[in-house]
């Protein structure tokens, strides 16, 4: 098909006037512009196209010059809107783009939408404009954390409000069978305890050191200063270190935190990794209602599984 020669014309015939710094750029699209039927500017004129390169400072309303490239390649003008950059120089992302991502990364596991592999294939895929760096990032760091937006406050409520939170995604994604919730669960005579107090019911014998020695630890240490501002100014520290860290949300860390029973070691090797950093694996809610049940045989089957130590944590981070 031969090149248009109203490529850059507007609707009304007027030729599109582009401005674009000097440059080894200038000199490359030039003749493409002029051969589309569109003029270049000396100086920056109002009403013409500021053509700016992908990577660089641009000013808002700035477009790519991938936008000349493109409607050469296909023979047709493209709208401007696709190619507008963001003020770092990035090509911007069109709500539909940041609806592809959303539906492409819907029901993945937060290890692999942290990964490489999901977004290099659908870099592979075309599913955007973008990169595969540039599509995580744009999840990770502006589109998931919209969905769980952070307290604004080191209050200690709110804090146990998104414990609270996530504790119930948690159980229900964690989850296969959903006919029973743990807020629910009774004892026999019908009063409903909490995870934690049906937990520690557990009997423990001699040969159980690690939940003595914990449970000991946990009575030494005060209520007040368990919910002192200081130690929850400290926790809201550690998760914005690991949001920063691991490009994600403040609900994906308090998760992982969940799962490793409140080990900030664990929960860092987890973020970074998808494992425990001791080789066991992580608490499930099948695991936690497991725990609830007084059953020696049961819980000499998850002190198998995760050793003793590890289920004598969790039993104290269920009740606290």
């Amino acid at each position: 098909t031969p090149r248009s020669r109203s490529l850059f014309l507007w609707d009304d015939g007027r030729p599109m006037r582009f401005y674009l710094r000097p440059g080894l750029a200038k000199l490359r699209l030039a003749p493409l512009v002029l051969a589309g039927g569109g003029q270049l500017c000396r100086v920056q004129e109002p009403g013409a196209v500021l053509l700016a390169q992908p990577g660089e400072a641009a000013p808002d309303g700035a477009v790519s010059t991938e936008y000349v490239s493109e409607c050469v390649e296909r023979n047709q003008r493209l709208p401007l809107e696709r190619f507008l950059l963001a003020t770092r120089g990035r090509l911007a992302f069109t709500e539909e783009e940041d609806a592809a991502v959303l539906q492409a990364v819907r029901g993945q596991s937060t290890v692999r939408v942290s990964g490489r592999a999901l977004w290099l294939e659908l870099e592979r895929s075309g599913l955007t404009r973008h990169s595969w760096q540039a599509m995580r990032d744009r999840y990770l760091r502006h589109l998931r954390p919209r969905l769980w937006e952070p307290p604004q406050t080191e209050d200690p409520a709110q804090i146990r409000g998104l414990f609270a939170a996530a504790n119930r995604e948690f159980e229900s994604t964690e989850s296969e069978s959903e006919s029973s919730d743990v807020a629910e669960l009774s004892t026999q005579d019908g009063v409903r305890r909490s995870p934690g107090e049906t937990a520690s019911d557990l009997k423990t014998g001699p040969e159980d050191s690690a939940f003595s020695d914990v449970q000991l630890q946990r009575q030494e240490r005060t209520k007040s200063t368990c919910s002192s501002s200081s130690v929850v100014g400290q926790v809201v520290k550690t998760m914005e270190h690991f949001m920063e860290k691991f490009a994600v949300d403040l609900f994906t860390v308090t998760q992982a935190f969940l799962k490793n029973s409140g080990d900030v070691e664990a929960t860092s090797y987890f973020l970074q990794t998808g494992q425990r950093l001791d080789g066991y694996p992580v608490w499930s809610r099948e695991d936690d209602l497991e725990l609830q049940k007084d059953d020696e045989h049961i819980r000499n089957k998850l002190i198998a599984k995760f050793g003793a130590e590890n289920v004598a944590k969790r039993i104290v981070f269920r009740e606290s």
